[in-house]
């Protein structure tokens, strides 16, 4: 047994039992990736997979049982990485970070900074992705923490704590009857044609619900995942626009100037709730926990590590 056999077990779950995508995922070939599987059935003496021909299609009952004993020796083969980088390499090495396009651009660049100084010799390797991505990447160890509004608690590989609330904004073109009002209602808003994240991003979630609720149907003119695209679009007369409030600052700023005004929107939508997540058992580093506080003054060190031990629960909003 060896853990090149172990991690060929595991890739190949992860790649949905295709050998050839597993083997070409850890740049080795597919024969050698079915031998070393079958080499470690022969010395268990059990199938993990289910087979039809050399096809694996499916994982077995006592695979099962064999996958979390390879998840939790993968896992701590990582933290005994990450404890050598810690104390041998003075605190650098990569800090990969996976999120969404709008915390990316909106959110992280003075976090992103402000870590870079204190840690000069750490790099930042950033990943975007839909929330659902974000929290695989988090659960597959291609990043160490991830940030997104969306889908986080669900995973419970995670573990996830709240980072910090938000709410939407309607963006409207400043010459638009809207905008002379301050409030506008759920009902004006769902008689224009709206602009607005794709329905995976950004709390689209609640935009639906809120008009759900009322029993409103929404008229939506256009969906993206960039709140840039959003404000350009509303520019042009498309419609009016549905984005987070980090997205729109420059609007505020700017006061009408670039032809765009904004309305909070918290009272028609509700409030939203960005997390952060780290894989449920992992060690983290130091620059880790530095970059977490950064984000929130909620995050310190000893509430995150507190959740990591199992104590998440008192730490909701």
């Amino acid at each position: 047994m060896n853990l090149h056999q172990l991690r060929f077990v595991q890739e190949a779950v992860r790649r949905n039992l295709n050998l050839t995508e597993t083997a070409r995922a850890l740049h080795t070939s597919q024969p050698g990736v079915s031998k070393a599987i079958i080499e470690l059935e022969e010395e268990l003496g059990i199938e993990i997979f289910a087979r039809h021909g050399k096809r694996l299609r499916r994982v077995t009952e006592p695979g099962q049982l064999v996958l979390k004993s390879v998840e939790l020796i993968m896992r701590e083969i990582g933290n005994l990485k990450r404890i050598g980088e810690q104390y041998s390499a003075e605190d650098s090495g990569t800090l990969s970070i996976a999120t969404t396009h709008t915390q990316a651009r909106y959110v992280l660049p003075e976090k992103v900074a402000a870590l870079r100084s204190a840690y000069p010799k750490v790099n930042i390797s950033l990943h975007q992705g839909s929330p659902d991505q974000v929290a695989r990447m988090v659960i597959d160890e291609v990043a160490e923490i991830g940030i997104a509004t969306e889908s986080l608690a669900a995973y419970t590989e995670l573990v996830t704590l709240p980072c910090y609330e938000w709410q939407h904004m309607l963006v409207l073109p400043a010459e638009h009857p809207l905008a002379r009002k301050e409030r506008p209602t759920l009902e004006d808003v769902a008689q224009e044609p709206l602009i607005t994240y794709h329905p995976s991003f950004t709390g689209r979630t609640k935009i639906d619900q809120a008009f759900a609720t009322r029993k409103l149907e929404p008229r939506i003119a256009l969906e993206a995942i960039d709140s840039d695209v959003i404000k350009t679009y509303v520019r042009l007369g498309l419609g009016i626009g549905i984005a987070a409030e980090m997205a729109v600052r420059d609007v505020a700023d700017e006061s009408g100037k670039n032809g765009l005004v904004i309305r909070p929107a918290g009272y028609l939508f509700g409030q939203n709730l960005a997390r952060v997540a780290f894989k449920r058992g992992a060690y983290l580093r130091n620059f880790v926990y530095t970059f977490a506080e950064l984000l929130s003054a909620r995050l310190e060190r000893k509430l995150i590590a507190h959740a990591m031990d199992g104590h998440v629960e008192n730490y909701d909003y």
